[in-house]
């Protein structure tokens, strides 16, 4: 499953991103972009950076990817990563 970051130090705040993807992107007061988690429609800005990443509808994965390619700051991080986690203890 793929996620989605952004490193807000790198952000240049143009808003490619919510235009290739305003349901994941979100361009905050503060002129930077953040991520929004599609569920729950929260913005991930606490604390930001890599700490904020939001997984990504499988249909939404291709337009994420656009905006991460046209990103004039290079500051959107797109993870292929499998975060299951085992609920069962080690034998």
């Amino acid at each position: 499953m793929l996620h989605v970051w952004i490193d807000q130090d790198l952000c240049t705040g143009d808003g490619l991103c919510t235009d290739h993807c305003p349901e994941v992107f979100v361009l905050l007061d503060d002129g930077i972009s953040y991520v929004r988690d599609v569920e729950s429609t929260l913005v991930a800005s606490d604390p930001g950076g890599r700490d904020s990443i939001v997984a990504v509808p499988r249909k939404l994965e291709q337009h994420v990817i656009d905006a991460a390619i046209d990103c004039p700051g290079e500051c959107i991080f797109v993870e292929d990563i499998d975060l299951h986690v085992d609920a069962g203890g080690a034998d």
